[in-house]
This record gives C-alpha cells, sequence and structure tokens, in this order.
C-alpha cells in the first residue's frame, strides 16, 4: 500500500509553505504515514520552476512541489493578501476587488481545489503499480457536501424594513414588484411575518430532512445600530426566543451572527456568544459576521480568543464564488502571527441578497439558478458548497415568491446527493478526517490508523484510486486503531 510521506524537504522550510502543504495533502485527500517501514510516496518542497512550468513533478516514489506553489496557496486559501490589504469599503470590509481571484477573474472556480486533485493525481502518477489509499470524502458514501444556513437579520421592526424594501424597489421601477409587497405587508400588519416565513422554512426542511444552521444576532440595538442595518433586535425578547426555540426543537444549529462591534473585540465577541449561550443552553461553536464584515486575520483572531470552532464569513457580499478558491472547510491562517489558527473557515459560496442587491436581480428563481450552479461546481472537485438564505424573504417584507423559490431549490439540491449537515457538524466530521494517520501498514495489508485530535469518534472509510471503499478505521480518539473492513 501506498500512502504519504509528510515531507523530505530539500531545503528549510517556512511554517507558512508547512501550512500549505498540510493544506494540499488534507483537500487531496491522500493519508499521511507516520510509522517507519511502510511504503510511501514522498514529498519533496524545490525552489525555481521547470521548462513545462509544472506545479508538481512525478518520478519513482516521489512527488516535487514549488515552492511557488505553496507560496500561492497561502496568499489564497489562507488569505494572506487580503490580510495584508488595507483597502476597506463603507461597511469597513476588505473590498471584493483585493482578492486575488476577483482580480484575476477566477472566484466562481475552487482553483486550489481543483490544484489538490492535480497534486492527488501526480501522486499516483509517482506511486506506479503499487496501491494507494485515499479517505472517503464525506459520510456514508456521499461523494460532496451542501449545507443550508440562514442569518437572522429581523424579526420585530419589520415594517420598517418593509419600507425601506419598498423604496429600493421604487427607485430600481419595480413598481409592480413593490405594489405587491406593499399589499402583503398591509395584510401583515399586526401579525409576526418573520415568525411566520422561519416557520415556513423549518416546515420545508423538516419535510426534506434538511438540518440547517441559524446565525443569531445577540447585542442591544440602539437608535445607531438600526440606521447601519446592524443590530435590530433584542434576542432575549419573547419573539426571538420563540424562534430559537422552535431552531432547537428542530435539532437546527444555532451560531452568533456577529454584530458590527465584533470586528476586532475579544471582549464583545464573548459577550454576545455568552449571551446567546444562555438562551439556547448549549454551547455555541461558530459564528459568521453580520454583512460579512470583518478584517480578515484579525476578525478570525478575535473569535479564536473568544472560544469559536470555526467562521463562516469568508464570502463575498457582491458575488457569488469561492473567496478562498476551495470548496470546503480548511484551517485559518494568521498571516501577522505566521502560524496556523486554531480555528476553521467554513467558506460561503453564495448568498439571496447577493443577486438582488448588487446585480438588480428582483427574480427569486433566477437566485436559486445561480446557487446550484455554484453547487454544481463545489460538486465537481468532491467539495463543500454552503449558501444563505435569509428568512425574511417573504412578501410583506418586499420579497414575492421567496419561500416558494427556496422549496424548489432545496429539492432541486437533494436530488444530487449532497451530504447535507450542519456547520459544526460538517467541521467536526472534516477535523476527524484530517487527522487521519497511517501507523503502519502489514505485510498482509491490515491497516493501523490514529487520530491526532479527540473529535467525537468517526468512522473513516479508506478507498483506492478509483473511489471503490475498502477499509473503515474508527478515529476520533487518539490511539492506534486497526481497520474493520
Amino acid at each position: 500500500m501506498v500512502v504519504i510521506r509528510l515531507p523530505d524537504f530539500a531545503m528549510p522550510v517556512s511554517s507558512a509553505d508547512r501550512y500549505a502543504l498540510d493544506l494540499l495533502v488534507d483537500l487531496s485527500r491522500l493519508v499521511p504515514v507516520d510509522g517507519a517501514g511502510t511504503d510511501a510516496v514522498r514529498i519533496q518542497v524545490v525552489d525555481g520552476s521547470s521548462p513545462a512550468h509544472a506545479r508538481f513533478e512525478p518520478s519513482e516514489g516521489t512527488v516535487m512541489v514549488r515552492r511557488s506553489v505553496l507560496r500561492w496557496i497561502v496568499d489564497v486559501a489562507g488569505s494572506a493578501i487580503e490580510q495584508r490589504s488595507t483597502a476597506v469599503d463603507r461597511y469597513g470590509r476588505v473590498p471584493s476587488s483585493e482578492n486575488p481571484l476577483v482580480s484575476s477573474h477566477a472566484e466562481r472556480d475552487p482553483v486550489v481545489s481543483r490544484t489538490a486533485i492535480e497534486f492527488r493525481d501526480t501522486v499516483i502518477a509517482a506511486a506506479g503499480q503499487r496501491p494507494i489509499r485515499f479517505v472517503a470524502p464525506w459520510p456514508n458514501g456521499h461523494r460532496w457536501a451542501a449545507a443550508l444556513t440562514h442569518d437572522l437579520d429581523i424579526v420585530t421592526w419589520w415594517p420598517v424594513f418593509s419600507l425601506f424594501r419598498i423604496g429600493e424597489l421604487v427607485r430600481k421601477g419595480n413598481f409592480r414588484t413593490a405594489m405587491r409587497s406593499a399589499r402583503s405587508a398591509i395584510a401583515a400588519a399586526g401579525r409576526a411575518p418573520v415568525m411566520d416565513a422561519v416557520q415556513e422554512l423549518l416546515h420545508i426542511e423538516r419535510e426534506l430532512g434538511i438540518t440547517s444552521t441559524w446565525f443569531i444576532l445577540c447585542g442591544t440595538p440602539t437608535a445607531r445600530s438600526m440606521r447601519a442595518g446592524d443590530l435590530t433586535y433584542r434576542p432575549e425578547s419573547p419573539s426571538v426566543r420563540a424562534i430559537i426555540a422552535a431552531l432547537l426543537e428542530c435539532q437546527h444549529e444555532v451560531g452568533l451572527h456577529g454584530s458590527f462591534d465584533t470586528l476586532e473585540s475579544t471582549r464583545d465577541f464573548t459577550e454576545q456568544r455568552a449571551r446567546l449561550e444562555k438562551i439556547t443552553g448549549a454551547s455555541v461553536t461558530g459564528g459568521r459576521q453580520h454583512f460579512l464584515r470583518m478584517r480578515p486575520g484579525l476578525t478570525q483572531r478575535a473569535m479564536r480568543a473568544a472560544g469559536f470552532r470555526y467562521d463562516a464569513s469568508f464570502g463575498f457580499p457582491d458575488r457569488s464564488g469561492f473567496r478562498l478558491g476551495v470548496a470546503d472547510v480548511i484551517p485559518a491562517w494568521d498571516d501577522a502571527a505566521g502560524t496556523p489558527a486554531a480555528l476553521d473557515e467554513v467558506p460561503l459560496v453564495w448568498m439571496d441578497r447577493t443577486l438582488s442587491k448588487y446585480h438588480g436581480l428582483e427574480d427569486p428563481r433566477a437566485w436559486t439558478r445561480d446557487a446550484l450552479e455554484t453547487a454544481m461546481t463545489a460538486r465537481s472537485v468532491e467539495g463543500l458548497w454552503v449558501g444563505l438564505w435569509h428568512p425574511n424573504l417573504v412578501s410583506a417584507l418586499g420579497f414575492p415568491g421567496g419561500p416558494e423559490a427556496y422549496r424548489a431549490f432545496a429539492t432541486e439540491l437533494l436530488a444530487v446527493n449532497p451530504y447535507i449537515a450542519s456547520l459544526d457538524d460538517l467541521v467536526l466530521w472534516r477535523r476527524a478526517r484530517r487527522a487521519v494517520r497511517i501507523a503502519r501498514v502489514s505485510p498482509s495489508g491490515v491497516v493501523e490508523a490514529y487520530s491526532l485530535n479527540t473529535s467525537p469518534a468517526q468512522r473513516i472509510m479508506l478507498e483506492d484510486a478509483r473511489g471503490r471503499a475498502l477499509e473503515r478505521v474508527q478515529v476520533g480518539v487518539p490511539g492506534l486503531a486497526r481497520h474493520d473492513g
């Protein structure tokens, strides 16, 4: 059996190079071997370029990796270029134009994930006739994964936002939709259309067997925060408590929707996380920034210090795409510290308001066509697609046809068989998959594997280069575990 041995370096290696190499191996699904005596393909990192400008070069039992490729992976997947940027938009975000994939018009393709596939193919070529093993991409035989998420931005003050939205439609000249929304808003007077919309989404997901992730604002609203579109409700209010109770009853995940004040503030992250945990009675492990407002690197450092396991903020506000060049869960990189961060990134690929707010498309069916296109792109690399659908996209708030479009989209998504789970479950799975190591392979082919972390136990399937399942290993608890397949 051939696995991958990390690595034989031709010259000194930096922490950034090591991060990129570990990420490349993880995304390729290769299983590193730690024990001696096992025949393994070796990696050699080299400077310079080949005449053919190949990123990877195979030889018998060895793959050469260009250091320039590793630096590029850190710049893109590690967001190093964005972390070094000083540019800001009107919300204090790094503009999309600062992203290296946007500047090269490649943001709709997970180019780092595709590079990992190229690396995997090169390792197979270097292995020759020797058998080789990979970890299966997702649980239960699924070849790709999808996550549906929702940000709760509006609850009790919905008439104000309905007026803003109707004004937006009028300015666009979309009088028909504006009039339809106005009639729906008048009919909803005295009711709770956001709660009704939440219940409708929960009903759709319950029917389809979907577990989703919901992000909740947890600060105290002020006149200033209301004008800015930031904090608009108190999480302790009866209406929000009722929504959270409904989410928990359906066993969906609840995460923190970090307010504007959390941008670089560990204290605010900690206070808001504790406030949400007091309401839910459960640990809050993930967050997504409101308006995707963050400073790459600084915001994640504050999140990590506040005890979060993952961040779901790395998406574009004004376009669909793969901001980190991956369709997957990956470890974060802290460029200022020059080290990997103890935080996972779950990049956002698509959200509903991108097309209506920034591109002027008001037909929800056009939004979902774009969602499915990006989902199929993630599927093509056996990756993870993450989408965001806001629960306030209903007629009374200016979005006629929203729930119907969501149902049709979710149904079509399920038809192509993704593994669907909450973000935290997906992060735990990927941490377990990433932690698999081979201690040794006996002459008879028995695999002895172990895990580098103590995540909840997972059943990880090993497979050959054709994707055929061969062995299962129990990982998640440090120590050796023989295959049972």
